[in-house]
């Protein structure tokens, strides 16, 4: 039996992720800081899915909650098939505005803790000779702004690098690059979003029907939606003081209605 244990999984990219997975077999370790929530999420898909359900209350802004993780990710007697990382959030502001110790929280997250739950995970994958790993980043990766567009680059390169350090092991990895989705993540960075046109919209199934297509491809980096695609292979042509410039104007834009 597959099983897949996700990160962020009460709402957003991550229920989307629980919701297809067990959609498709897989039982779940569903992920998160609310237990309440995690509760009811689960419930909901032993219900409609039929599947078995473990949820794993962690906060990934602590060592606690990373380690955690990492010690349910290397239990040999419960194997996990499919990681993914998908908690994260933004800070709205920009670098100087943001408190240091939000920034660090960042880091931990986005970083620290993508590091090492996919350290956690990959051994025990490659000694089955099966495995997947799916590290959420951004299109932020691909237009430097602020400690949020570097951490989801740091996630773009880190993964590429270990899937190359794997070919042939049975394992794929592949980092996830959504453009703007509807989740809550800008609600709870206190971001408006009133005017963003609404052709820039990704669903949460649309990222994951993607992702998941792409992850079976083989690819290691997934942009979801073609005008996101446009947009990153514009952005890789484009100099970098130019990107920045607009990266920045266009963080600047954002209403807090």
């Amino acid at each position: 039996m597959t099983t897949s244990l996700i990160t962020g999984a009460t709402a957003g990219i991550g229920a989307a992720f629980a919701e297809r997975l067990a959609a498709d077999g897989h039982d779940l370790v569903l992920v998160a800081r609310d237990g309440k929530r995690l509760e009811e999420a689960a419930a909901r898909l032993r219900q409609v899915r039929g599947r078995e359900v473990e949820v794993l209350v962690a906060d990934l802004a602590t060592e606690e909650g990373i380690t955690a993780v990492e010690r349910r990710l290397a239990d040999a007697a419960r194997p996990v098939d499919v990681l993914v990382n998908n908690a994260g959030f933004g800070n709205r502001g920009a670098f100087l505005d943001v408190p240091l110790a939000d920034e660090l929280t960042m880091l931990k997250v986005h970083v620290e803790a993508v590091l090492r739950l996919t350290t956690a995970a990959l051994p025990g994958m490659r000694e089955r000779r099966r495995g997947w790993v799916v590290n959420v980043a951004s299109v932020a990766a691909f237009f430097p702004r602020g400690t949020y567009g570097a951490t989801k680059a740091w996630v773009v390169g880190f993964t590429q690098g270990v899937a190359r350090d794997l070919v042939g092991s049975g394992v794929r990895l592949m980092a996830l690059c959504p453009g703007f989705t509807r989740t809550e993540f800008h609600e709870r960075a206190g971001m408006g979003t009133s005017n963003i046109p609404g052709w820039m919209w990704l669903s949460v199934d649309q990222v994951v029907r993607e992702a998941l297509r792409d992850l079976a491809r083989g690819r290691t980096l997934s942009v979801p939606g073609l005008r996101y695609r446009a947009v990153v292979g514009l952005g890789r042509l484009v100099p970098q003081g130019m990107l920045g410039g607009a990266s920045s104007r266009a963080g600047r834009q954002y209403r807090t209605d």
